[in-house]
């Protein structure tokens, strides 16, 4: 029986997926609860289970006083002393009880219910322990229920997710039993259990997925520098190689786009702008307003904007759909960015009043995106270090350079130039009449004539139907004979008669 309540402990803690050890202890709680209802509630009880072969033990506690108020729960020290000689006040000795034979209904429901309770808790705790790791990971869920405000995902083994409306994105339609990828945003404690909260919308989730399908991302070698997005629209990534040899937009795009096609299907068709980071505000401002050509970029470093002149002609694809090319671009930048056409700067130059169109990188109460500032930081960096280095280059004392011993001129062999022109007159070439009375390579044991003149083979410029190819049948040649159209042929019989040919058969010599 101690072995099949330890398989029994086993298997349960396997379903459950939990360590053996919290199952135990569950079990040990449940008991020590019955046992003290069995006890009037002795509060000084415990259970205890060997994980080895199985056995249940109850113990007793007791506390070793100088003056015993409660004799159920202390002793005196000339008491302990009997069962440890060196007891002090202040010791607890454990004194091991018999396990009641037969216990009561209600200390029987009772254990029932704290080892649920206890089970529901360690299982709750493991579910959260698993999934606060996994905060701004990429998960796969199963859709299970479709609801007005939320989504619920099946995440496996009892699991849910909920994706609220504010998490969604707003062309994507999800339907019962459909798998998608989603990124965990946050994950809560509650009465019910820990509440795991994903999203679709996220930025990050365009970088996980980023990730997973470009290997050079994944080990460090190209670096995402920041991420504008507008979920289920348009989305524009801002990528820099580390290694120079590198090309940071071709190695997310892929051999005919297939690394980038399969994110662009996992997100249904959403536009992904891949654009390479540059140190230099100017320059990123420009590759971030990609597609539209960018003629002028004026930066102010103290109000962190970016003046932006363009074509006329780029005014509209630089602005984008209800602004979306240009909101994303200062999203990505983190720069306020104000676009004007070239006339308008000609009007403006001139002294006619010309506003600009404006963008913000953020929206007063939206939260700024941490890639932008971690971007800022890097460059506010970078310039302090450049800034420094060019002090100093400044100051150092650039000496003239000493003058050095004239090394000694080399001449070189002049080559005569040898062209085939020359070495073709220079060869002796006998006239006609000589080549035809002497052998040519006597020297050389050799009969070598060369034709006085040479016949031109006539051949035919084109071939029509192989009729120039092939040689004429005689029967061609000759006319074939004219038949009279008044006069007509004698038609051969359908059908023929065997009678008539089988009384041609000579049957001499032969046996019947």
């Amino acid at each position: 029986m101690k072995n099949e309540l330890l398989l029994a402990l086993n298997q349960l803690a396997a379903e459950k997926n939990l360590p053996p050890e919290t199952v135990y202890e569950a079990v040990e709680a449940a008991l020590t609860s019955a046992f003290r209802r069995e006890e009037d509630d002795a509060p000084n009880m415990y259970v205890k289970i060997d994980a080895r072969n199985g056995e249940i033990r109850a113990y007793r506690q007791m506390f070793v006083v100088e003056q015993v108020e409660n004799p159920r729960v202390e002793m005196t020290v000339e008491e302990a002393r009997k069962w440890k000689p060196d007891a002090r006040p202040g010791d607890v000795l454990d004194f091991e009880e018999e396990l009641p034979k037969n216990a009561g209904r209600i200390a029987a429901q009772t254990a029932k219910q704290v080892v649920l309770q206890r089970l529901r808790e360690a299982e709750r705790d493991a579910i959260y322990e698993e999934y606060i790791g996994k905060v701004g990971e990429l998960i796969v869920g199963t859709v299970q229920k479709v609801e007005p405000r939320q989504v619920i995902l099946d995440l496996g083994r009892g699991t849910e997710a909920v994706l609220p409306a504010s998490e969604q994105v707003r062309n994507e339609h999800l339907r019962a039993g459909q798998r998608v990828r989603v990124l965990v945003v946050e994950v809560n404690r509650a009465s019910k259990g820990p509440q795991i909260v994903v999203s679709r919308a996220h930025r990050n989730l365009l970088r996980r997925l980023f990730e997973m399908e470009v290997p050079e991302i994944k080990n460090g070698t190209v670096e995402i520098k920041s991420i504008a997005r507008e979920g289920g629209h348009r989305s524009k990534i801002a990528v820099w190689a580390r290694n120079p040899a590198i090309d940071p937009i071709g190695a997310c795009v892929g051999v005919r786009g297939t690394r980038i096609q399969n994110i662009v299907n996992e997100l249904n068709g959403e536009r992904i702008d891949v654009i390479k980071w540059d140190p230099d505000p100017a320059k990123f401002v420009s590759n971030a307003l990609s597609p539209a050509q960018v003629s002028e970029v004026e930066i102010d470093p103290a109000e962190r904007l970016a003046s932006v002149v363009v074509p006329d002609k780029m005014m509209s694809l630089a602005i984008g759909k209800d602004g979306q090319n240009a909101r994303l671009a200062a999203k990505l930048t983190g720069w306020r960015i104000t676009i004007l056409s070239e006339s308008a700067k000609a009007r403006q130059e001139a002294g006619e009043a010309e506003a600009p169109m404006a963008f913000e990188p953020y929206a007063p109460g939206e939260a700024p995106d941490i890639d932008i500032l971690q971007q800022a930081e890097q460059v506010a960096a970078a310039a302090e270090e450049a800034a420094p280095a060019g002090a100093q280059a400044a100051a150092v004392t650039v000496e003239p350079p000493r003058p050095q011993p004239e090394p000694e001129p080399v001449y070189e062999e002049e080559e005569e130039e040898i062209s085939f022109a020359s070495i073709v007159e220079s060869i002796p070439v006998p006239r006609g009449e000589e080549r035809e009375s002497e052998d040519y390579g006597e020297e050389e044991d050799e009969e070598y004539e060369i034709p006085a003149a040479i016949v031109e083979e006539t051949r035919p410029s084109s071939i029509r139907f192989a009729e120039d190819v092939l040689p004429r049948r005689d029967e061609e040649d000759e006319p074939l004979p004219k038949k009279s159209a008044g006069k007509k042929g004698k038609r051969a019989p359908r059908f023929y008669d065997e009678g008539d040919d089988m009384d041609d058969i000579d049957y001499a010599g032969r046996i019947h």
